[in-house]
């Protein structure tokens, strides 16, 4: 079993009510939560799909992987020492331990703790 588990993917919003209904209604998707105007949830199966303004979003107007890891800050160090970078680096909020990153083609990923 790999030490990373992708847990969701965070996708970047202007309008969150239109885009919770394109998703919902459009797509199908249950909702799973709401944060008042900047954050939503959607059921997509083994994954959960977020989409977030750019008052929630780590990298607005972006594609985040939320990667979950046993060890966050190895986990940044390995990106910036691989042609990646850190745009926040780690740091523990209410829940767990984080960081967020991107790959070598500017890709998004967010790196939780387990």
């Amino acid at each position: 079993m790999s030490e990373h588990d992708v847990r969701k993917v965070l996708l970047s919003t202007d309008n969150l009510d239109e885009s919770i209904h394109f998703y919902t209604e459009t797509l199908g998707m249950s909702l799973k939560f709401r944060d008042g105007a900047h954050l939503a949830a959607l059921d997509g199966g083994s994954i959960t799909v977020a989409l977030a303004t750019s008052a929630d979003h780590p990298m607005p107007r972006k594609v985040v992987v939320r990667i979950k890891t046993a060890d966050v800050d190895a986990a940044a160090q390995s990106v910036e020492a691989n042609s990646g970078g850190i745009v926040k680096g780690p740091y523990n909020d209410a829940h767990e331990r984080r960081a967020v990153v991107y790959d070598h083609e500017g890709n998004g990923l967010s790196r939780p703790g387990s």
